[in-house]
């Protein structure tokens, strides 16, 4: 990701619903155009982040995993 991080969300740790719901208040405080970092753990993240940002019309800029995370760049519409 070569763009700069407005703001960071890490839900390592956190099952579902708790990432989307703390990520929905998030995106609400944050300006339209902003980029958001997600890092989470639960694996139905990969499922329901993007789900978020296509229903909610927000823009998944990038989507990367390693071992034991989940990396999540979501713009702001």
């Amino acid at each position: 990701m070569n763009e700069p991080i407005d703001k960071s969300l890490d839900a390592s740790g956190l099952l579902c619903p708790e990432p989307v719901m703390m990520l929905h208040k998030m995106m609400r405080e944050a300006e339209t155009g902003n980029i958001v970092e997600v890092i989470a753990t639960d694996p139905s993240t990969l499922r329901d982040i993007p789900k978020f940002c296509l229903f909610l019309g927000h823009e998944l800029i990038a989507q990367q995993e390693t071992e034991t995370q989940y990396f999540f760049y979501i713009r702001k519409s």
